[in-house]
This record gives structure tokens, sequence and C-alpha cells, in this order.
């Protein structure tokens, strides 16, 4: 079998990004079934919310867990491992009789993702050198916008063609298949073959804690993306609810424009973020932090101006517009952390890193449909309600623009610290 692996970064990434790619598909269809799912069972926005919460909360615990083992075993076996629990949990998502089976498939879909993912990150940065990984990154990070489009448009289709049932089903199994190619045909790459000499022990977990608290931008890094990652997954839980409430679109449609005016953008984003942050940062030291940043405080009045309008074109456009400026966090960010760790912290940083991201992030949904209700309860139509909590949601991207704007004071020395040794 060992014969069959082939030592190729773009191979790697390849695969690497298609798994990703499957793991936010099987994450986010959910989004494009809210309507039905609220018929089906009864549910309110705040219940619709906390299936994202609930992915979210058993998948950053177990994550830190796998990271460590990460670190000491074969990286790929758990990507592997994971994929095909994820997998399984999705297609069973589809079998679901009632509001508590569905939670706890959803809950068994961040477990298998907790697995799978952690340590995919650090198998790219060891293929890698340090000046190309935010653009591996961005590609790598591809996978949550190409995930979204192709889970809320193929989602929304298959539930209006076949019902909402077979929209979990037909995006689950998928990753039974990329699961075989990774364990088939992708070789484990050595550790830090980018990084010069290392020691190849593996540092405790209180170094990669005091690491990352011990550089400035390093934390702010991580508490904007957070909050970043909050505004896109509150705003995306609820987009596709929002069309065909306001605007009077079927399922299937709502799923399509949604991919088409927050995915697709979303995927350009992220895509050229860390593209254009490499290409600045020979004669901008603070490119990977001053660039996301001052793409966030564009985004947040343009969410608002989307949100409540009542025009499905202007709509279309500055939601479009606001994705696009949204996600150009990812991949710097991603990239920018990478190198700030020791080759042997890379799985447990990025866990960590995911900890406060997926607590804050996966408070988005909850947050909107929490506000959601109570401006419904206050009397506003439901429609009107979820627009004002979306806006609502969208202007947290200024918070999130602060923490980068901080970062880019002192990011080109805290690399220079981590080049050096223990920070």
């Amino acid at each position: 079998m060992s014969r069959l692996r082939r030592h190729s970064p773009a191979l790697a990434l390849t695969i690497l990004t298609m798994i990703g790619t499957i793991g936010f598909i099987d994450r986010i269809v959910v989004n494009a079934l809210v309507e039905p799912l609220k018929a089906e069972f009864g549910l309110s926005d705040a219940q619709i919310g906390l299936l994202g919460l609930a992915y979210s909360a058993l998948n950053i615990v177990i994550g830190v867990g796998i990271a460590r083992l990460a670190e000491h075993r074969r990286r790929l076996t758990l990507t592997t491992i994971g994929t095909l629990l994820w997998s399984a949990a999705a297609t069973a998502s589809g079998f679901v009789q009632g509001w508590h089976q569905l939670l706890a498939a959803r809950i068994a879909v961040g477990v298998g993702e907790a697995v799978g993912l952690p340590a995919n990150q650090s198998v790219i940065s060891d293929y890698y050198p340090p000046h190309r990984r935010a653009s591996a990154m961005s590609i790598l990070l591809l996978a949550a916008p190409l995930g979204a489009f192709i889970g809320l448009g193929l989602g929304g289709f298959v539930a209006q063609t076949w019902g909402w049932r077979w929209a979990f089903i037909v995006t689950g199994l998928p990753g039974i298949v990329l699961a075989l190619l990774v364990w088939l045909f992708v070789k484990e790459p050595p550790r830090g073959a980018h990084d010069g000499e290392i020691d190849h022990a593996v540092p405790p977990v209180r170094a990669v804690l005091g690491r990352l608290l011990a550089l400035r931008s390093a934390r702010h890094l991580i508490m904007g993306s957070a909050l970043a990652s909050l505004v896109g997954f509150g705003l995306i839980a609820f987009l596709s609810a929002l069309m065909t409430r306001r605007f009077g679109l079927p399922v299937g449609e709502a799923g399509l424009v949604t991919a088409l005016i927050a995915s697709f953008p979303a995927a350009l984003s992220v895509g050229l973020g860390g593209t254009i942050a490499d290409r600045l940062a020979p004669r901008l030291k603070s490119a990977h932090a001053l660039f996301p940043g001052i793409c966030l405080l564009v985004a947040a009045p343009l969410y608002v101006i989307a949100m409540t309008r009542g025009d499905l074109a202007v709509f279309v456009v500055f939601t479009a517009l606001s994705t696009l400026m949204q996600f150009t966090f990812l991949g710097p960010t991603a990239g920018s952390l990478q190198n700030m760790l020791h080759p042997r912290m890379r799985a447990t940083g990025h866990a960590f890193t995911n900890i406060f991201g997926g607590l804050v992030g996966g408070l988005g949904p909850v947050l909107v449909g929490w506000l959601s209700d109570e401006l419904a309860s206050a009397g506003y139509p439901s429609d009107i309600a979820l627009g004002y909590a979306m806006a609502g949601a969208g202007l947290i991207s200024l918070w999130a623009a602060a923490h980068y704007l901080l970062a880019a004071r002192t990011i080109d020395k805290d690399l220079a610290r981590a080049r050096e040794g223990p920070a």
C-alpha cells in the first residue's frame, strides 16, 4: 500500500482540500434546509441556531485530544478515520425521526470532523515552505466557501426535488470515497521539512499555549478571526431562510442564490486573501494582518445595507460585495499562526485556536436566531426580524477588524521572535 502513496504537495493539497470541502458541505447543508426542518419538527429559529452550536461543542473539545495524538502519530490516518465517521453521521441525518435525533446526528458530524480535520493544516505546512504557506492555506481553506456553495446549492435543489432527507444522504456519501483516496495515495510528509534544524521532541501543551499567548499579534489574530467567524456562520445559517421569508423564493432557488451571492464570493475572498497578503508582505511587513483588517472594516456597513433592503437586486449585490470583503482573513491568519509555531506544535496550536474560534463562531447562528425570535415576539414581521438580527451580527466585523489592525502593529516582530526560538 505504501508504494501507492506519493510525496506530492499538489496531490496532498488537492485531496485534503476536497476532504475539507466535503466536511463543510456536511456541516452547512442544514442551513439550506431551515424552512423544511422547521415545518417538519416545529422548530424555532433559536433551535435551528443550536444545531450549529451542537456541531461546534464536541468538535472543539475532542479536537484538542486528537491534535495531541496527531503530534505523535501518522496524521493522515486520523484524517481517514475522521472522514469516514462524519460521512456516516451526515448520511444518518437523513433518517432521523425527531429534533433530538437530528441534534445527535449533527453532534456526531462534529465529532467525526474533530478526528479528521485538526491535523490537515499541519500536514500542508510540512509540504510548503514558510513564504508560500499563506497561499497554500488559502487553497486549503477554500474548502469552506466551496463546501458552502455546493452544500447550499445542491442541498436546496435536492430538498426541493426529492425532500430534505435526500439532501443529507446525497451530500454525506462522497466522503467515504475521499477517505479511501487519502489513505491510498497521500504520503505523510516529514515534520519540519521546510523549517531547518528542529527539535523533534513534542512540546507540552503549556508550551503551545505559552507561544500563542506570548505573542501579541497571535492573540489579536485569534480573537479577530473568531469574531469574523461568528459573523460568517451567523449570517450564512439564515441567508436562505431570509430570502424565502422576504422575497418568497422556494427552498431550491434560495439555496442556489445563497451559493452564488455568498459562497462564490467567499471562495474568491479566501483564495485571493492569502495570495494578496503574500505578495504584499515583502514590501509591507504587516500585510498579513493589515489587509484583512481593512477588508473587515469595509464588510460591516455593506452587510447592514444588504440585510435591511427590500429590493432583491440590491440585496444580492450588497451581500456579494460584503462577503467578498469578509473572508480575506482566513488564509493570512492560518499561515501566520502556523509560521509562529514549532512544527511539532502546529496541530495542537490549530486545535486550540479552533476551540476559541469554534466557541465564538458557533455562537453566531444562536445569536442571530435568538435576536430574530426576540424581535418577532416584539411584533416585527418574521422577515424584518431576521434581517435586523443579521444586520446587527454584521456590525461585529468592526470589532474583528480592530483586532487585525492591532495585530498589524507587532506581527513582523512577533514572527521574527518565533523564528529565533521559544517565545
